[in-house]
């Protein structure tokens, strides 16, 4: 069985024994039922990993002891930033939960038209700590050391200007050419509808702000399967899934 690993933004490498975070310290002792002596692995979120020994076990926390750095290389070359239109629950999740698993390196959530999640300020603050919660449990499962930047909720005017990527994409029924007709860039912008999708004249804006209009197939795609099925061409093609 290979080693629990475990999200920990406070790497300190300067002491060999540190505290573990709260949310990992449930999740190793309360529901895996690790115990003193067992080794996990620790990740910041920005590329540094340790094997590290449960040295010290409570009901309330936890301590270990720092082993062996981890040196992995597991990240992309291609640099992929997706917008991704709010969805509701377990849809937005799913969303974000492949787009961390497959790669992504920054996720822009976007109010567009069809939005139809209320996000009052103090809303919009739950849901960005739910998203962040749902992407460092993908990193923790797909073994990634770095974890994806995740912006404030953008208009999706204000989302669509704040890129300096120059491939840019969207993904839209109406469009006429695929993937396979692009040349390969080193990095991409992925702009994906909510539920009922973006409204054409949303589409013309993106094209407007330099987006490039694709075409996905003969079937309409869920949002959450449209996102998952787009990353995962674009890495095919131009990243580390061929």
């Amino acid at each position: 069985m290979s080693n629990a690993r475990f999200y920990c933004p406070e790497l300190n490498t300067d002491g060999t024994q540190i505290p573990l975070p709260d949310a990992a310290h449930r999740h190793a002792v309360q529901v895996l039922r690790l115990k003193q002596g067992e080794r996990i692995r620790l990740f910041d979120g920005r590329g540094l990993e340790y094997y590290a020994e449960l040295t010290q076990v409570a009901k309330r926390s936890s301590t270990v002891t720092l082993l062996d750095k981890v040196t992995l290389d597991n990240e992309s070359p291609l640099n992929i930033t997706l917008l991704q239109g709010i969805s509701r629950g377990e849809r937005m999740d799913y969303a974000l939960q492949k787009a961390v698993e497959l790669g992504v390196n920054r996720i822009i959530p976007v109010v567009t038209e069809r939005c139809n999640v209320q996000l009052s300020s103090g809303r919009a603050e739950k849901r960005l700590a739910h998203w962040h919660g749902v992407m460092v449990s993908a990193c923790e499962q797909s073994g990634r050391s770095v974890l994806p930047e995740l912006s404030n909720i953008m208009m999706l005017d204000e989302a669509l200007a704040d890129n300096a990527i120059t491939c840019r994409l969207v993904l839209d029924p109406e469009a006429t050419i695929g993937f396979a007709a692009l040349e390969q860039p080193d990095a991409v912008s992925l702009l994906i509808g909510p539920e009922g999708g973006l409204s054409e004249q949303e589409v013309q804006q993106a094209i407007t702000e330099n987006y490039q209009a694709i075409k996905f197939g003969p079937r309409i795609l869920r949002t959450e399967t449209a996102t998952a099925a787009a990353i995962a061409v674009i890495q095919t093609m131009w990243g580390d899934l061929g």
